[in-house]
């Protein structure tokens, strides 16, 4: 967090983001996790540029003074603190693979079950407990992943890498692949998903992502790697490669095909997923298997790869094509 705010609640913004767009400078500063309620201050006029009010694509400039609501100062004036790490998470954390790391990329693969960042009942996430074990204050996340979902996560070590990373995932400059077992065999075994999604909707008491027309155009490409036949369900793994980044993107997407990813208790039916329990399974099976990028320094090709988790091993049935 952000250790520049001032006693007006003004965050002074630094030298090394002179020139950043004012949403995505607060989003370095302050963290990811407040990225929605950001968004809604600004476009209401409660967050204020030298007293003006702004777009959050207008450009800020060094030393200029950004007013931040309460609500966007509590855990940078400290309010918020959470609870010291216990020696069991600091030993987790310790035991994180690392797939890549130079001075300035971190990349691990995560582990299921680990939220990326704290709050919301969390507590502490991934990125306070790296900061804290592996003593990288300015540590940022470079994209997000759900915390039932494992794989390639990628980390920033400072805030010229991180500019550079999120101007990457905003234009579509990288290559990802998640690999996710689904319901059924999905037909054909080769295509293009196109949706719509909004977020924040409520559908029977829950927040959901769902499909509607005013929602933000989401594409999926998926290939269907194995099917499987079992007594209880058919199921299928999926290769599947976004070409946006919306939240919950993937499993929306296969959900509205008839093919929800098995274990996700958000999307998938009822049915669906006791007799995925019963069938001996447990959790989302779905893993961020490949991250291809330019390097943000050294523009070099990058391929980062983590390897199948034991979790998604194939159920009990019969192997297809």
């Amino acid at each position: 967090m952000a250790n520049i705010i001032n006693e007006k609640g003004q965050l002074i913004v630094p030298s090394d983001e002179d020139g950043s767009r004012l949403d995505r400078m607060l989003v370095r500063q302050l963290g990811a996790d407040k990225r929605t309620l950001m968004m809604r201050l600004i476009r209401k006029g409660n967050v204020r540029v030298n007293g003006k009010r702004c777009k959050p694509n207008h450009h800020v400039c060094k030393d200029d003074e950004v007013f931040l609501p309460m609500s966007l100062r509590t855990r940078t004036a400290g309010n918020d603190k959470p609870l010291p790490m216990s020696a069991l998470q600091k030993e987790r954390i310790l035991a994180l693979p690392i797939l890549f790391e130079d001075a300035w990329l971190l990349v691990i693969n995560k582990p299921a079950g680990m939220v990326v960042h704290g709050g919301s009942g969390h507590g502490m996430g991934l990125i306070e407990m790296l900061k804290e074990v592996r003593a990288l204050p300015d540590l940022r996340l470079a994209h997000r992943l759900d915390r039932d979902t494992s794989g390639v996560l990628l980390l920033a070590k400072n805030l010229e890498a991180l500019r550079q990373l999120t101007e990457a995932f905003r234009e579509r400059d990288m290559d990802k692949t998640y690999l996710a077992w689904v319901k059924g065999h999905p037909e054909p075994s080769a295509a293009r998903m196109t949706s719509h999604l909004s977020k924040g909707v409520t559908v029977a008491g829950e927040r959901m992502v769902v499909d509607d027309d005013e929602g933000k155009l989401s594409v999926t490409d998926y290939q269907v790697m194995q099917t499987i036949q079992a007594d209880r369900m058919d199921y299928a793994l999926l290769a599947l490669k976004p070409h946006s980044g919306r939240t919950h993107q993937l499993r929306v997407q296969l959900q509205q095909e008839g093919h929800a990813i098995l274990g996700d208790v958000k999307y998938a039916t009822r049915d669906a997923l006791k007799t995925y329990k019963i069938m001996g399974g447990k959790g989302l099976m779905l893993h961020a298997w490949r991250l291809k990028i330019l390097h943000p320094m050294t523009h070099q090709t990058m391929t980062f790869l983590a390897a199948f988790p034991e979790r998604m091993r194939p159920l009990n049935g019969k192997r297809g094509a």
